[in-house]
């Protein structure tokens, strides 16, 4: 099928992990709300074969968030479906601030497919942030001073 990229502005709900499970929720609903394969996530996720070789592509196939800036490794079966934070310096890269806004991440993510569109290789977006498959990393977003929503981002697929 292919890598698919995916990226999320979603509320930020106190933690990282309450966020992640409040956004789960709400794509399983749009993903799988009127199917009938799968009645919950936790019956997504226990389907094994479809989750290891097809997944999803959306951040369903990200099952936990680990609180390292270290970049994952593809020969650590323990890294994979893997939520991380963006490091600190890189935010800095990114934004100009260690506090960027929502408009802020849409607007890197928007730069970044219309930089992807122009070119063949990698480079410098924020979307090149995430160089391994079935991890996705995130940014804390502020509305002034205030955490108020998360930018997710990463990439499921081969």
């Amino acid at each position: 099928m292919g890598a698919s990229g995916w990226e999320y502005v979603t509320p930020f709900k106190g933690t990282v992990e309450e966020s992640l499970k409040a956004l789960h929720a709400q794509v399983f609903e749009e993903e799988y709300g009127d199917d009938d394969t799968y009645g919950s996530l936790a019956e997504l996720w226990e389907d094994e074969e479809f989750m290891g070789e097809e997944g999803t592509h959306t951040i369903l196939d990200i099952d936990r968030v680990v609180h390292t800036t270290a970049a994952p490794s593809d020969r650590d079966v323990q890294d994979y479906g893997t939520l991380r934070p963006l490091a600190p310096d890189r935010v800095r890269h990114h934004f100009g601030t260690e506090h960027p806004t929502p408009d802020q991440f849409q607007d890197a993510v928007t730069g970044a497919y219309a930089s992807l569109a122009q070119r063949l290789g990698p480079g410098d977006t924020l979307l090149d942030e995430c160089r391994m498959r079935w991890t996705g990393l995130y940014v804390v977003l502020h509305t002034g001073t205030e955490p108020t929503h998360l930018g997710i981002f990463g990439f499921s697929g081969d």
